[in-house]
């Protein structure tokens, strides 16, 4: 027997010797991306082959034996790799950049990192997109901690709005590539303006509390550092159209040439959105696009980006009033939008919003030393367009015209028709430089230099009787410019388990405006502030998944244009200061990522919300001395089996002012002015700031490439005013006071809301994937206002509260199918 297997053996030796045998795999880069025409080559014997467009390849005909494979692609570091075999195989490989990774340096000079003594959260390209169908950009942090959503229109398209910690929007400082997004002068971030940027975004980070140092206004409730699409190595096409309900289209076309030569990228987007809104007569007829080209070498990045918005919204920024959403017998009574009315009932038609921003940023990179990097940028912002709005009998002396004399009678009041004009420049530089003086000690110099200039005017274009205009005439103008220099120095030391962390800012600003001096004329005045901002706090690793931190900030916030333009030097409101207490615990594992945070915030000089609006939909505020927010945050994912997954948030809070002190207009019975009234209130909360906050999203993925999630929000009460709504005597305008469940209540109800969302991904040969997604928002169709406002006075000795809602949207949906090339 065992000689009959020994020649069995050499028997077949030689056919054993002259098997062939393959080599095969896939060429990626660290992000995963196929890296198609990359070059895979084997010596001895000589042989070599080029991947495919999906970045696999394969060598066939080889003989058992030792090999040395070499995966080469212009831009990355040659890899090589040693085997033996006798059999086929399969051999991937990731390349590493041998370019300079520009984005990296640009991003972290205003980011927090894993370390930070800072409460974060980072959403990547794949989260942000799974959610990205059409809804404007603060829809895609709604499941963030401590955030609460709102929109005008109620469909989450058009103007829209974020809070974080209970702070609006014009608290919350924002910056897309390091380059601040606010508006100089009225603080708030209209992403109406920049329809579809969601569709070139790479990754946000959202701060709470006053964080790192960045550029821009000072962030009192949080920030949104924004990174637009960064180099892509392969070339691609993208495809994408969601319709849904109330005439909801969105069509995107995004391509991009891949790295071309190892040194030049190209990459644009074509985006247009329309929706008629849930409101009445709430449409958005929306355009953007979005243009990028970068050239890389060894140590340094060259990008220019340059990208615009332009809006048509109908407006819908008054909301509904209340009387309307209590009376059950209205069959619009959710729906009612005033604006525009005219004598006839008609509505006039031309009551829109229109405005276009285009941004232009040139961003450089370069790695001086291997331990020393440059950022730099030059960006500009211009922005142009106005409102047009009926309005119904207006004085003409309110307009600087002198009655005209008809058949001897006076015309001292028209029916008008009037467009208010915005025409702003934002141009300046942002720098940091990141030195990295040994692995456990780096520091971070940064600053900028920003200037704004903003013409404001208003023409009349229409007039129902001859009021002796001129055409177009012009009937004010308010020319505005403000400068803002900052600089900050950053650093942070590990001491074995323990990381030191400081960080030092000073900004200055001069800010020119047309307001009233002491003398109640309106004239050209000025006003500089000079803010310092530290920062300092120490985190400690428990081991490699779990860290505790504490730290301690100040900020300082400027007033906005119209606490200026609103008041004289005698009544300006004050600059507001803030020192922030944080302390937290975070995990993270392959099983579970979480943390907690405790935070304290206390403010000197807090401009809080009366719960009024002006005109045009902004907030009226007054300074209060002491006031604080005090709470918890808990955030985490659970991953519970390969198919399921659990992310929930919470945050329980107390917004309170101390002592607060408000004077109400007064009238009587034929609306002549009376002694104004004065109220106190001792311990009362913050307007807009609910006490709970939860969201949570389960998803499940049933079959391969799909998957269903169930996202749920929780946003307890909230008032409308800083009053807690004490005081029982005060009712709404209902002509029904008893049967309206609004009245008296000045607060928005908690609501609990829940969407379902689905997604599947099919692969083809032609086409690298076809998504199809829908999401149901709403699924039980609740009923509910996510933003409101309030506007008090006496009227005959009795406490009048005119109160508006906006109505979000019931079960409604949006579906989608994108195909990538």
């Amino acid at each position: 027997m065992k000689n009959l297997f020994a020649a069995l053996i050499a028997l077949l030796l030689p056919v054993l010797a002259s098997a062939q045998f393959s080599i095969s795999g896939k060429i990626t880069n660290q992000a995963g991306e196929a890296l198609p025409g990359a070059t895979v080559t084997i010596t001895s014997p000589a042989t070599n082959t080029q991947t495919d467009v999906k970045g696999n390849y394969q060598l066939s005909d080889l003989p058992a034996g030792s090999y040395t494979i070499k995966a080469s692609y212009i831009g990355y570091q040659t890899t090589l790799q040693t085997i033996n075999f006798t059999a086929s195989q399969v051999i991937n490989f990731s390349l590493i950049n041998s370019v300079f990774s520009a984005e990296e340096v640009t991003i972290t000079a205003t980011r927090a990192g894993r370390n930070s003594p800072t409460a974060f959260t980072n959403l990547s390209k794949k989260e942000i997109q799974k959610n990205n169908f059409g809804q404007d950009l603060p829809y895609m942090l709604a499941q963030t901690p401590s955030a609460v959503v709102s929109s005008d229109a109620g469909t989450g398209i058009g103007y829209t709005g974020i809070r974080i910690r209970g702070s609006d929007g014009t608290r919350i400082n924002v910056t897309v590539n390091g380059i601040p997004l606010n508006d100089a002068e009225s603080q708030g971030s209209f992403f109406v303006n920049l329809p579809d940027l969601t569709s070139s975004v790479n990754n946000i980070q959202v701060q709470r509390g006053v964080g790192t140092s960045t550029n821009g206004a000072g962030a009192f409730g949080g920030s949104i550092n924004i990174q637009t699409n960064t180099r892509r190595d392969t070339g691609y096409a993208d495809i994408n159209n969601t319709v849904g309900s109330y005439g909801t289209v969105k069509n995107t076309v995004s391509l991009g040439t891949g790295l071309l030569n190892g040194h030049f990228s190209f990459d644009g987007r074509l985006s247009r959105i329309r929706s008629d809104g849930y409101i009445d007569r709430a449409s958005s007829n929306l355009r953007s696009f979005f243009l990028s080209g970068a050239y890389y070498d060894k140590n340094s990045t060259l990008r220019l980006n340059v990208f615009s918005g332009i809006e048509r919204t109908y407006q819908a920024w008054n909301g509904v009033p209340d009387y309307v959403i209590g009376d059950p017998t209205r069959k619009d009574n959710r729906t009612y939008n005033e604006l525009g009315l005219m004598p006839d009932s008609t509505y006039y038609k031309d009551q829109v919003d229109n405005y276009q921003q285009n941004h232009y940023q040139l961003l450089y990179d370069r790695k001086l030393t291997d331990k020393l990097a440059f950022s730099g940028a030059l960006h500009y912002t211009k922005g142009y367009g106005y409102y047009e709005e009926f309005k119904r009998d207006q004085a003409v002396t309110k307009y600087g015209l002198t009655p005209v004399v008809l058949g001897g009678t006076p015309i001292t009041n028209t029916d008008l028709v009037r467009r208010l004009w915005l025409n702003n420049d934002f141009y300046g530089i942002t720098y940091a430089l990141k030195y990295q003086a040994q692995s456990n000690l780096n520091f971070t110099l940064g600053g900028a230099y920003n200037r704004y200039t903003g013409a404001h005017y208003g023409n009349i274009i229409y007039t129902a009787q001859s009021a002796g205009i001129t055409p177009n005439y012009e009937y004010y103008r308010d020319n505005a410019r403000k400068t803002d220099f900052n600089i900050f120095g950053r650093g942070e030391y590990k001491l074995g388990d323990v990381t030191l962390f400081a960080d030092l800012q000073y900004r200055r600003i001069d800010y020119s405006f047309l307001g009233f001096d002491r003398n109640l004329n309106n004239v050209q005045q000025e006003a500089r502030l000079n803010f310092f901002n530290p920062k300092a706090g120490v985190t400690y690793e428990i081991d490699e998944h779990n860290n505790v931190y504490a730290s301690f900030a100040v900020g300082n916030h400027e007033p906005n244009r119209d606490d200026y333009t609103n008041s004289t030097p005698a009544s300006r409101p004050k600059p507001e200061n803030l020192k922030d207490f944080e302390a937290g615990y975070r995990i993270s594992t392959d099983a579970f990522k979480g943390g907690i945070n405790l935070f304290y915030m206390l403010y000197k000089n807090q401009l809080i919300l009366t719960g009024a609006l002006n005109d045009v939909g902004s907030a009226t505020r007054i300074n209060v001395d002491d006031s604080y927010r005090a709470g918890i945050e808990v955030d985490g994912r659970l991953k519970i089996t390969k198919q399921l997954s659990w992310a929930a948030n919470a945050t329980v809070s107390t917004n309170k002012i101390k002592n607060l002190t408000r004077t109400l207009a007064s009238y009587d019975d034929d609306y002549n002015p009376l002694t104004p009234v004065t109220q106190t209130f001792k311990k009362t909360d913050i307007a807009y700031s609910p006490s709970l906050i939860v969201g949570s999203e389960i998803a499940y993925s049933p079959v391969p490439n799909g998957s269903i999630a169930f996202v749920s929000k929780y946003v307890s009460r909230q008032f409308l005013d800083n009053t807690g709504n004490v005081n029982p005597t005060g009712y709404s305008t209902s002509p029904d006071v008893a049967n309206n469940p609004y009245a008296v209540n000045r607060l928005l109800k908690a609501y609990f809301v829940n969407d379902v969302r689905l997604s599947y991904n099919i692969h083809t040969k032609a086409i690298k994937n076809i998504g199809l997604g829908l999401l149901v928002n709403n699924v039980f169709s609740k009923k509910y206002e996510a933003n409101g406002a309030t506007y008090p006075e006496v009227d005959s000795g009795v406490l009048v509260n005119y109160n508006y809602y906006f109505p979000q949207a019931t079960r409604n949906f949006l579906a989608s199918v994108s195909l990538s090339f």
